[in-house]
């Protein structure tokens, strides 16, 4: 597959309604605006301060506009700045429809390993603890392996981020959702076989009874 990526935030994008105030993550997830529908409309939260947050446009870029990952951005004529305590206030108080990010690892129970790999510098965890537990629903947008390892895993080896709040798992190999049973396939990409799919995957996955091709 020539750009993983794009695929999955192709079909992320699918899974945004009209409406819904969305944050993004930092990485692959920043891809989504350019695949949403014309007809859908969503407002983007930026959680260092602001809404309306849009792919900054070639000529117009500002360096005091930047997304949670420092990275220059656009506004749209109808966003609006404000401090974080806000921003998180809108997080904590479960005003966002929905949360996109990526993830080292996630398992079987819903739970998401993102922020750090021990022995590895990073910055902190951002506002990824807050957005897992405050979005009504969870997206996990990755790839589906790391380096050929699995990150589907039956039980997360690294540092949580938070335990149970991943909803769905969208990958270039299928759409997972995570039930009370465990991990379900409700989509498969046909470039792969199940067998595969299973394969890439250390967590047993339910084959959904109305499983169908990627979309």
């Amino acid at each position: 597959m020539e750009d993983v990526k794009n695929f999955i935030a192709a079909r992320v994008a699918k899974e945004l309604q009209d409406g819904d105030i969305v944050n993004l993550g930092i990485g692959l997830p920043t891809l989504i605006p350019h695949h949403l529908d014309p007809s859908v409309h969503i407002t983007l939260q930026s959680e260092n301060g602001f809404v309306g947050l849009k792919p900054v446009e070639k000529g117009q870029e500002n360096p005091h506009i930047v997304n949670s990952g420092g990275i220059m951005a656009g506004i749209a004529p109808d966003g609006a700045f404000f401090d974080s305590g806000t921003s998180f206030a809108i997080i904590r108080g479960g005003h966002v429809d929905a949360t996109v990010l990526g993830a080292l690892q996630v398992d079987e129970n819903g739970n998401i390993a993102n922020w750090i790999i021990p022995g590895k510098m990073v910055p902190g965890m951002g506002g990824a603890m807050d957005l897992v537990v405050g979005a009504k629903k969870v997206i996990v947008a990755m790839e589906h392996t790391n380096k050929g390892k699995p990150k589907i895993l039956k039980s997360c080896t690294l540092p949580l981020t938070a335990k149970g709040q991943v909803d769905l798992i969208i990958t270039e190999m299928g759409v997972m959702e995570v039930t009370a049973d465990g991990i379900a396939l409700k989509e498969y990409n046909p470039e792969y076989t199940i067998e595969q799919i299973q394969a890439a995957t250390e967590a047993t996955l339910i084959i959904d009874e109305d499983i169908k091709p990627m979309i």
